[in-house]
Formats: C-alpha cells, structure tokens, sequence
C-alpha cells in the first residue's frame, strides 16, 4: 500500500522552484481574459489507491485545460493553475462571495514506485483526475549476479 502525505506550497527548495517555474509558465501562455488578478484558490482533493494505480482528483470547476498544469517529480505530485473570475457583464452589487479565484499548487507527496511516463490527467465535469500507474514492487525478489573474473574485465 503506498503512503501519501501532504506537501506545504512553502515546501522545500527544489518543490518551490517547481511550483514557480509552473507558474510563470501559466503567465506566459494564459490569455489576459484567462489569468486571476490577485488572490489565492484552494482547490480541494481526494487521493485514491486501486491496485494498479493511485488516483488524485482535484476540484477545479471554472478551470480550462490551458490554465492547469501537473507535475511528478522525486514521488511529489504537482497541481498547478489559476482560476479567473467570469469577466463582468455590467454593474452589478454582490450579497455573497464565497468562491475562491487565483493561483493555487496543490502538492502530494506519494510513496511507492510509479510509472509517470504513462500517467494521465484528465478534466471532466469540474474535476482533474490524475492517474499515476504503479509500478511492479521488486524488491523482496531474488535476482542473480554473474560471478566474474578479474581475466573477464577490460583493461
């Protein structure tokens, strides 16, 4: 079974460097119609384990595919995006706000090995599910050595 454990966005050097390097991917190819002007979004997620895969779905309505990004790196997955609010359609007064926009990385840290060349991310009705294939447990398994020679080896 493989461990999971949530990673702080204000993580470790090489995480933030990451999360960073995303986001100004997002700046440079989002529309202006497309990027939140300021604020912080806090998708919430759910991490799910079959077994041949473990699951993450993110909740990211009002999000476009382009505005989304995902990253696996050292056993830490990487959500990334930016939520714009709808563009105004006239004067208007709110009662009650509570819908979040603007930028948001998500990170979990999964222990186990997995296969993310073969990964997928896929958005669907408001939610991002990422899948990341295990890979086949090898340790405990009994692999043999060839005995050589110091007369086998190049000079």
């Amino acid at each position: 079974m493989a461990q999971f454990s949530f990673v702080p966005t204000g993580g470790t050097g090489e995480l933030a460097e990451d999360v960073r390097e995303l986001f100004e991917e997002l700046a440079a190819g989002l529309r202006p119609d497309q990027r939140a002007v300021s604020g912080e979004c806090h998708p919430t997620l759910d991490v799910l384990e079959t077994d041949d895969t473990v699951e993450v779905v993110v909740d990211v309505s009002g999000v476009p595919p382009e505005a989304l990004r995902v990253l696996f790196r050292a056993g830490v997955l990487i959500v990334a995006g930016e939520k714009a609010p709808a563009a105004p359609t006239g004067p208007r007064t709110f009662h009650l706000v509570e819908r979040e926009f603007g930028r948001f990385a998500r990170a979990v840290r999964l222990s186990g090995a997995f296969d993310p060349q073969n990964g997928s991310a896929m958005l669907r009705d408001g939610e991002l599910t990422i899948v990341l294939p295990k890979l086949v447990e090898r340790r405990g398994r009994a692999h043999r050595i060839a005995v050589t020679t110091a007369a086998d080896r190049p000079a």
